[in-house]
Order: C-alpha cells, then structure tokens, then sequence
C-alpha cells in the first residue's frame, strides 16, 4: 500500500488536446478515491498516466515516496482492472490467479500461499477450475480482482469496472468491492462516470470536467457544499434544479431572488454576505414541499407537467407560472400525493438548502 499524488501534472496529446491541465491530487495510504467525471473529462487518461500507459506531459507522479514518471508500468507496483475483465479464456480461474505471479519468477509454495489467499478473500474456491466462458459476469469481475491482488500491488486501479455488467449485478459487485477494500486497506482508486458508484463506493470522490479537477471532497460534503455549478449539478439524481436569477438585497438584508416572473423572499440570516452577485440559483428536489395555496414567504407557483409515481416517492416535474419562457423543475415528494397534468400548485422551498453561484458558476458563501 502506499500515498499517491499528482503534483501540477498535465497530459496533452500531439494534436493540441489537453486531456488533463494542472491536476494537484493526494490519495492517503489506504484510501478509496473515486474518480468521476462525464466521458471525456480526464479520468482515465490520469489513471493510464498513473499505470504507466500515458506519459505525463509536465508536472510529477509519486507512489508512496518515489517519483515513478521515468519508471516502467512493471516497477511502478500497481495493479489494473479493465471494464473488459482481461482473463486469458483458455486459463481456468487458478491459472489466471498464478500468472503474474510466474511472470515474477515466485516459487510454487508462496503462489499457491498467494492464490489460496485471493480465493479465500473473493469466496472463488469452488471456482478455481473454471474457465471464464463458465463464469457469470460478477465472477469474471472477482477473478480479474483477485488477479490484480496476488501481486499485492502498492495501488489498485479500476477502471469503469462494472460496466458491462447488469443493473442488479453492479450493485452487487460494488458492494463487494467495498468489502474488499475495507478488509485488505489497499489503496484503490476507481474511475467511473456513474456518481451513483461514485456516492456508494468513494472514501472521498475527485470531481472533473474537461481535464480540470472541480472539487476532491466526501460524498456528503459534496452534496451538500458543492463548489460551483457543474458539481452541484452533477452530483445527485435527479440533479439539482439550476436556475438562471436576479438577485437584489433590501435594506433590511432581506435578499429578493427573481426567478422567472416570480420572486422568492431569502431571510437575510440563510444568505452569504455576497449574495447579491448571484446569477443562478441550485435547489435539489427535496429542497421543496407542497403548500397550502395561501402559503407565504419563500413559496413559488408551479404547474405540474408530469408525475412519476415511485413508490416511496413522487418525482413531480414542473414549471414555473407565469408569462415568459417556461422555467422547469423537478421536485421530490413523500410518498404519492395525488397530481396530475396541468394541476397549479405552491411549493415551499426550504432557503437553509438554497445553493447561490456566480456568473462563473462559483459557489457564494463557500
């Protein structure tokens, strides 16, 4: 195990594209980082760069205490799992767990040691004289897993392992890598596009978008104090309303957001002192209640559009009213209140969860 950091590192290719600019990241001993992103966004090309796949344009990678840029992705120790599985199909599952082991000249007494152990771990004894074409998809992971472990890698990389696999199994697989992790502390970092694994699975989760690092942070302090405007509405499903604003404060600090052809009343005590340079707002669909239609304070009016009845929860999606160009919502309700189409109703909005950013997406306040 070991400490991994990127230190102002950049990745640009020959024509010109920077995958990743100016990326500072730590990863503790230990630790399950999550890298997120949408495609495209420089997650991978970091994890290939750490691999040793990707050379490092400028800046400077260590694991633990050495800087590996110049070193051979076999001397750096780390280990890689592909969304693809990379089992060798005609090895039963024994033999995929003995071969990077073999490829390391180790004696038949400590690979039998190593393998017993990885079979143990990842619960793949009944399975060691498979073949992969025998295996379900999880299982597949789990072996490309115990794999990866044998070596007993300073960090493990995954790469978008879970998606080829199905809704049920993923979530399954998930967990099981958690488990995994949380029993042998090796240091993990995973890339996904999906934030639901990246909520789940994440000690804390790096955010970027176009090369650039948004924000490294838990999952709850990344829900609840995004950095700026993407991350808000990025993380989170369905995502946080964003909506385009007028911000003007009173005298009596009381602050006036417009919204549409409707104004929303903030106390002066729920906003920051630099409020007034708003020009979106965030509101996560929780953020709202149904009102009585005489309701007052922090209220706006809405017309239901469509409902999405779930249960343990209604999905409302709504607009403002109003003259103008259609301002939409999506609102989350307990339970399944009755609504349909074209109903007008009073949502309550809830200003401790009102999120304010600039004109550049910043978070107010932060």
């Amino acid at each position: 195990m070991a400490r991994v950091a990127f230190e102002h590192v950049e990745k640009v290719y020959p024509n010109g594209t920077r995958a990743v600019i100016d990326c500072n990241l730590a990863i503790d001993d230990g630790e399950l980082m999550v890298l997120v992103g949408p495609s495209g966004c420089g997650k991978s090309t970091l994890l290939r760069m750490l691999a040793g796949l990707e050379t490092v344009s400028t800046g400077t990678l260590r694991i633990g205490d050495r800087v590996v840029n110049d070193l051979s992705p076999q001397e750096r120790n780390v280990a890689m799992v592909f969304q693809d599985y990379a089992l060798y199909p005609f090895m039963t599952v024994r033999r995929n767990l003995e071969f990077p082991l073999k490829m390391r000249h180790m004696d038949r007494a400590a690979i039998a040691e190593r393998v017993q152990w990885a079979a143990q771990v990842l619960e793949l004894a009944p399975l060691l004289d498979r073949l992969p074409k025998q295996l379900s998809g999880g299982q597949r992971q789990r072996v490309a897993m115990g794999r990866a472990l044998v070596r007993e890698p300073s960090v493990s990389l995954l790469d978008e392992p879970l998606s080829n696999l199905d809704a049920k199994l993923r979530v399954e697989v998930r967990a099981e890598i958690s488990e995994l992790q949380r029993r042998t502390r090796t240091t993990m970092i995973y890339v996904t596009h999906d934030q639901t694994e990246a909520m789940t699975l994440g000690h804390r989760i790096a955010v970027l978008d176009r090369g650039r690092l948004q924000q490294v942070a838990t999952p709850h302090e990344l829900y609840a104090q995004p950095a700026n405007a993407f991350v808000a509405s990025f993380i989170g499903t369905p995502p946080m309303n964003i909506l385009p604003v007028g911000a003007r404060r009173g005298a009596d600090g009381v602050l006036q957001l417009s919204i549409g052809n409707q104004t929303l009343t903030v106390p002066a005590a729920a906003v920051a002192a630099d409020a007034e340079q708003a020009e979106r707002a965030g509101l996560r669909p929780e953020a709202f209640e149904l009102a009585d239609q005489r309701a007052s304070g922090a209220v706006l009016d809405a017309i239901i559009e469509h409902v999405e009845f779930l249960g343990h929860e209604t999905l409302a999606h709504v607009r403002l009213a109003g003259e103008g160009d259609p301002v939409p919502l999506v609102v989350r309700l307990a339970g399944m209140p009755q609504l349909t189409s074209e109903d007008r109703v009073r949502l309550v909005v809830d200003v401790q969860r009102l999120h304010l950013f600039d004109a550049d997406g910043r978070a107010l306040g932060a």
